[in-house]
């Protein structure tokens, strides 16, 4: 028994040693999205598998994101070699671009989740979380057979902008966490408890690597994440979101017979029954879906089949919701569907102006990012500002 004590005290040490050199230990936190932005980050769509007619329409919809974004803040797109100059072509002059090796083009989730640390100077400290990134899945319902190049982009990102890396041993992706900014978390049970993510990790040990390396405080955990979003097991960020500290804007229907209506009323019971990490109730606003869109047989037959890459089917649904919209300095930048949900966008343009008061809420047309599986807030990643104003990050090398 004596052998073991020493033993005890040591693991105890080391635990408290290891906690302290975490993020949260040394005084970072998981900023909200609407805190002042340096700039914005975004990849470029490209994989013939999953971007119909080799990624040109969906070239023309991210550009289109670009520029709306860039009419509040920098952006920079990364992309891979051999679309550097088409890239550079198709975007506005505003708009830098630069050479990041990548698998496809899904920045919020392949990039760092950015982190920051306030300063007795007043100024605040940049680092970022550099999650273990298995495309969605790996051999278990994963996208793509291969996902070396999105592994490194995180890194790569975080030289470029200067921030202290912080590499997370935990699979894990960007557009699975909302952050409130004051210590509350929002996620799903669908995704970060999927067994195609982290097997061997218990809920309570998932959410204590989310404490160590967010610096939030309270966690709440919805049951599931939008109908039909499969590509990514219910990424939070398609269904549910912050809108300030004690306010979650949730993706709704009201039609009962639509499957989309029983899991945001499941949702709802969790949020109506929540507090957050200060102790407030929470207030719920609904924010209606689309109605369900599907893929057209055009659609899913310009999308190239490769082995080991998901097939795309006419006929299923699109995980589309107007909550994957993106916050940028001043403005919000948000999914427009068109035809059939016309007249849904326009619904939803005026609810997220309601809910965001003060902020230019631009609609873009993006019926071809859903169709690879996400949407705006997807294929974006703010970098937080380090003073009160907005600064240009440096660029990385060519």
């Amino acid at each position: 028994m004596s052998g073991e004590q020493p033993a005890a005290a040591a693991a105890a040490t080391a635990a408290t040693t290891a906690a302290a050199a975490a993020p949260a230990g040394l005084g970072y936190r998981m900023p909200a999205e609407w805190e002042p932005h340096t700039r914005t980050w975004m990849g470029w769509p490209e994989r013939p598998d999953n971007w119909r007619q080799g990624g040109a329409p969906a070239q023309r919809a991210f550009a289109a994101v670009a520029a709306a974004i860039a009419q509040f803040e920098p952006v920079t797109v990364a992309a891979n070699e051999a679309q550097v100059a088409n890239a550079r072509a198709m975007l506005p002059a505003s708009v830098e671009v630069v050479c990041i090796p990548q698998d496809d083009a899904w920045l919020r989730d392949t990039g760092p989740t950015f982190v920051l640390r306030e300063e007795a100077s007043g100024q605040r400290s940049l680092g970022g979380i550099d999650w273990v990134f298995n495309a969605w899945g790996g051999g278990e319902g994963g996208m793509y057979a291969t996902w070396e190049r999105d592994q490194a982009v995180a890194a790569t990102v975080l030289q470029a902008a200067s921030a202290r890396r912080f590499a997370c041993p935990i699979v894990m992706e960007g557009g699975s966490l909302h952050a409130d900014g004051e210590g509350t978390l929002l996620t799903t049970e669908e995704c970060l408890l999927n067994p195609n993510r982290n097997p061997s990790l218990s809920r309570d040990e998932i959410e204590g690597w989310l404490r160590r390396m967010l610096g939030v405080q309270k966690v709440i955990w919805l049951p599931r994440g939008l109908c039909g979003d499969d590509d990514t097991n219910g990424h939070i960020d398609n269904f549910a979101c912050f809108a300030r500290p004690g306010t979650v804007l949730l993706a709704w229907t009201d039609d009962a017979s639509d499957p989309q209506h029983e899991i945001s009323v499941e949702a709802l019971r969790v949020l109506s029954q929540a507090t957050d990490a200060k102790g407030r109730q929470l207030k719920v606003v609904k924010v209606p879906c689309p109605p369900p869109l599907h893929y057209s047989q055009d659609e899913a037959e310009g999308v190239k089949e490769v082995h080991g890459s998901k097939a795309r089917v006419a006929g299923d649904r699109l995980a589309a919701s107007y909550i994957n919209f993106y916050l940028c300095n001043g403005g919000l930048v948000m999914p427009a569907f068109g035809g059939a949900a016309a007249e849904a966008d326009k619904r939803a343009q005026q609810a997220l102006a309601e809910a965001f008061p003060g902020r230019r809420v631009v609609a873009v047309p993006t019926r071809d990012i859903v169709l690879g599986g996400g949407n705006i807030h997807c294929i974006t990643q703010q970098q937080p500002a380090t003073t009160a104003t907005t600064a240009t990050a440096p660029a990385v090398g060519m």
